[in-house]
This record gives structure tokens, sequence and C-alpha cells, in this order.
């Protein structure tokens, strides 16, 4: 995938295949239909943090490229971006901005993406936007841009219950080569926030911790991680309170 210069680690190979899209399978839709390039011009996807967009717009600028197309994913929540990247980017057939939230209430960033929505819809490319509310929630002050980002259609990303977390949970750990039974699947649902990315995170933390330790993934093993990532935050807490 074509990416500007940051530290951004990618989704697991398999984009939308590995989303598990329960109550959510109109936005995978859309698109699907959004990476041809004969859906919408322009889409906006709203959720809570966690609750997979950014899994999503990745996938969605990775099939974009698949098909052919110039498609550049700018994260706004890393470390790097600045008003001026978004210059000359109507050259690309789909540009996907995320974190939004980031940006809002900053001037230049918002007359710069209010400039950029113009020259992609004078040029006849696509716009995909994402954040954690909707364009007349997430806190612009430019008018003019939110009227712009609210003239799309806008999806809300559903978050998942239990039986779709326990679905994620088990495709995640078997795409790392990792076997949960259901009692630890049962066990991390039951200490652990049901949020999309914390879950996929806690997968990865458990893949090299099982490498590491050459020990499958058992409920010792999985104990014995979130008792160590608790002993972290709670490190973490005290050093951010200061002396």
């Amino acid at each position: 995938m074509e990416q500007l210069t940051l530290a951004l680690k990618l989704p697991v190979a398999g984009g939308f295949e590995s989303f598990v899209a329960d109550g959510n399978e109109e936005i995978i839709a859309a698109l699907q239909r959004w990476t041809t390039g004969d859906g919408q011009r322009y889409l906006f996807l709203h959720g809570a943090p966690g609750s997979g967009k950014s899994h999503l717009l990745q996938a969605t600028c990775r099939r974009s490229i698949d098909l052919g197309r110039t498609a550049l994913y700018l994260p706004l929540d890393q470390d790097g971006p600045a008003p001026a990247m978004l210059e000359n980017l109507e050259c690309r057939d789909a540009v996907i901005i995320d974190a939004l939230q980031v940006i809002a209430g900053d001037s230049d960033w918002e007359q710069a993406l209010f400039d950029l929505y113009n020259r992609l819809q004078d040029a006849n490319r696509q716009l995909l936007v994402a954040a954690r509310a909707p364009p007349s929630a997430v806190g612009l002050g430019l008018a003019d841009l939110a009227s712009r980002l609210s003239a799309g259609p806008a999806y809300a990303l559903r978050a998942l219950d239990d039986a779709g977390s326990m679905r994620l949970l088990e495709a995640a750990a078997k795409q790392r080569g990792l076997r949960l039974d259901p009692a630890a699947v049962g066990y991390i649902l039951n200490r652990c926030p049901r949020e999309a990315g914390f879950l996929l995170s806690l997968i990865d933390e458990l893949d090299r911790l099982s490498l590491q330790r050459r020990r499958a993934p058992t409920l010792r093993l999985i104990s014995e991680m979130l008792a160590e990532q608790q002993a972290r935050n709670q490190r973490q807490a005290v050093a951010d309170k200061g002396p």
C-alpha cells in the first residue's frame, strides 16, 4: 500500500475478509463499491474508538490499489502530518483520511481540507473520511467544511456484540496460527474491553508472547499476559502523575 512516511502498523493481511461485519454489512458493501470508482465519490464513516474504522479504511485503500487505482491513506493521528500534505492530492483517484477529529478546530488544517475537498470534486476524484463522530458533531470550526462533509452519505459503525467479539478473537487468532479454545475466548472477554481495536492488539501481544516463550496460548499464558499489562499500566499511571 502506498502511504506517506508515517509510523503506521497495517492490519493483518486479509482486508475486508478479516473484518467481522456483524451489523455493518451495509457499510462494507458501500466501501467495496467505492473501491471500484462506481460508488459515491464521497463517503464519511464514524464510530467509537476501537470500532474498526482504521482497519476498514486501510482495507479500502488496499483494495483500491489492488484494482489498479491510485489511492492514498492519510491517518491524522500519527506523528508527522501537516496541512501542506494535502496539496496536489487531486491527482490521485482516491484519498482516504482517517481520524478527522484530531485536526478539528485547527484553522489551517480545516482550510486545507476544505480546499482539497473542492479540488477532488472538480477533478471527479473520490474522498473517504473517518472520525469518531459525524461531521456535525466532530467540532469543526469552518462552517463551509462541515457543510461539505455533511452533504454526502455518512455511515455509523456499530460496535460488536458478545458473539461478534468472540468471532473476531477466533478469526484473529487463526490468522496468526494460534488456537484459542472457547474457555480462553471467554476468559479474555470477561476481563477486557470489547473494543475491536483493543482485542486485535491483545491477540498481537499474545502471538508475540507465545512465540517468545515457546508456549501455546493457554489460559495460564493469557492470565500472565493480562497481569503484566495491568502492571505496566499501573506503572505508567504512577509515572504520569509525577513526583
